[in-house]
């Protein structure tokens, strides 16, 4: 599990493509201070697995599945990438619940100044993702955990710190450019438990079951 905190950005030195499947060897310092074999890293917010590393890079697999579902496919030697490695037992949970399991890509629409803020206007390529974004919701863009601003059924907003911009590869991003998107983990949970009960109560010609039932209660859901 990682939390959306960028530890570093890294730099591709080359991705080996054979069809659907890729190998990555990104050059990295400090994601490298106790790596081993096995380990989990997060570029660019998707969870890969260290196969082998030296004193200043690593490498990890592609494997189709991630290819087609995140934009790692179209990464370039030099591109700069965040990298995170996986969270402590006993660490600061700074950011967010994030697995590293990319839902998909977004678009970039447009960027715009807030006084010190760049305020990213993104649109899902995959509009059914909008339905597990909210506004002042969290979700992981290219791995950093951030707040939602603005949500409708189309796009959203995230508004950037400074701070962010300089620690992470949004500085490099441009209107056109892609990102990878994971949202909450939790709203999806809620959503497959709230269908499980539905289908249940409708199959035996029950009531909405007890989670539904309190969801609605509390204005999550109409009553």
């Amino acid at each position: 599990m990682f939390t959306g905190i960028i530890e570093e950005v890294g730099r591709l030195r080359r991705a080996e493509s054979r069809g659907e499947t890729m190998v990555l060897t990104v050059e990295a310092a400090k994601v490298l201070e106790d790596v081993k074999s096995g380990d989990s890293i997060a570029v660019n917010g998707v969870c890969l697995t260290v196969t082998d590393f030296d004193r200043h890079a690593f490498k990890a697999d592609v494997m189709p599945e991630t290819y087609r579902r995140t934009n790692l496919s179209s990464l370039r030697p030099g591109s700069r990438l965040n990298l995170e490695r996986a969270m402590p037992a006993g660490g600061r949970f700074g950011g967010h619940i994030v697995q590293g399991h990319v839902d998909g890509v977004g678009l970039i629409r447009s960027l715009r100044r807030d006084q010190n803020a760049v305020v990213f206007d993104i649109g899902p390529a995959d509009r059914a993702l909008m339905r597990y974004i909210i506004p002042k919701g969290s979700i992981a863009v290219d791995g950093i955990s951030l707040t939602v601003v603005e949500a409708d059924e189309a796009r959203f907003t995230v508004s950037i710190i400074p701070h962010t911009l300089s620690q992470t590869n949004l500085s490099d991003k441009r209107p056109g450019d892609t990102v990878n998107l994971e949202t909450d983990i939790i709203a999806k949970y809620v959503e497959r438990l709230v269908g499980g009960e539905r289908a249940a109560a409708n199959g035996g010609g029950g009531k909405a079951g007890v989670l539904e039932a309190l969801l609605a209660e509390n204005g999550f859901l109409p009553s």
